[in-house]
């Protein structure tokens, strides 16, 4: 099995790099193609598909920018261009952002949702830790899928009541829903736990204290050690996934293993890097801070290491 990237690949990371890189933010990776890469070729997208929006997810984490891409680049897109109708594709993948509201109160990513859609093509029920857009994607009974104009949530709470909705694609289009923002997250987080691991060496290796470079000190060097092994298992666990899901395998253990794996073992990592850096890491002014925001809301949106391991052991209960 060969995880390295293929020539098409390589340009697209480095492209990512160079436009995130050069401060152009989320306009900038419009510009440049990178955010319609799973978009229909006649709609002037480049026809990939979500291995390869992974690759521009990944540089996004990487530098923790602020931005739409989980609920936009990592599910809207591949979902509406998989599932969506033309009409449908000609509305959603014209350039506006979409948001997502899948969480259920005490629930993250029910499998039988609460809110209702009605026979009249109304949608009512509660949503909580809404990601707003200018259309939003909910996830409702049955289990489905159905789209909604753009409205306020007020702290990430969204109260529908009898608001008219448009389904999108079957029952499938849930599933792939939540394959689509668990393997969005855990690219994400992979990304943002490599920028802190970068930002940490190089803190370490050019810090001196004592007239010595921290790096040097045995139990800085044990600690940072520890942070590099995180990442890197991190990123061979949603590396397999996002490959099985690209490449149409089932992709439901790797993609369990890999949430679990981030939300059991990226904040603590994150908090060495905090520890590593001392009072530089708590200044809003240095970039680390961004990272571990970005880490935090990731594993709060997959439920956490309690909830990821309770599915994880039902999956396998449920197999054996």
């Amino acid at each position: 099995m060969d995880f390295r990237p293929d020539e098409t690949q390589q340009a697209i990371i480095d492209l990512a790099a160079e436009v995130l890189d050069g401060d152009a933010g989320w306009a900038g990776l419009g510009k440049a193609g990178l955010l319609t890469l799973a978009v229909p070729e006649r709609l002037g997208g480049a026809g990939l598909g979500i291995l390869e929006t992974a690759l521009v997810l990944t540089e996004i984490g990487r530098r923790a920018m602020a931005g739409p891409a989980l609920s936009h680049l990592a599910i809207g897109v591949p979902l509406v261009a998989r599932w969506g109708g033309e009409r449908q594709q000609d509305d959603l993948l014209d350039g506006r952002t979409l948001g997502l509201a899948a969480a259920e109160p005490g629930d993250p990513l029910p499998s039988a949702p609460h809110t209702v859609l009605a026979r009249d093509g109304t949608v009512s029920g509660v949503k909580t830790g809404v990601i707003t857009g200018d259309r939003i994607l909910v996830t409702v009974d049955g289990p489905g899928v159905v789209v909604i104009d753009g409205t306020g949530a007020e702290d990430g709470v969204l109260h529908l009541d009898r608001v008219p909705a448009e389904p999108l694609g079957t029952r499938e289009t849930h599933d792939d829903l939540h394959r689509y923002a668990v393997a969005g997250a855990c690219v994400l987080g992979d990304g943002a736990l490599a920028g802190a691991l970068a930002l940490t060496a190089e803190h370490v290796r050019t810090r001196e204290q004592f007239g010595r470079p921290i790096a040097t000190f045995q139990a800085a060097a044990q600690q940072i050690a520890d942070v590099y092994v995180t990442a890197r298992t991190l990123h061979l666990a949603v590396l397999s996934a996002i490959w099985r899901l690209g490449t149409g395998r089932d992709a439901g253990d790797d993609l369990d293993v890999a949430a679990l794996w981030f939300t059991t073992e990226a904040p603590a990592a994150a908090r060495t890097c905090h520890h590593l850096h001392g009072g530089l890491g708590l200044s809003i002014e240095y970039p680390l801070h961004r990272h571990t925001t970005l880490i935090r809301d990731l594993a709060r949106f997959l439920g956490g290491s309690e909830h990821r391991l309770s599915g994880l052991g039902e999956r396998l209960c449920t197999s054996n």
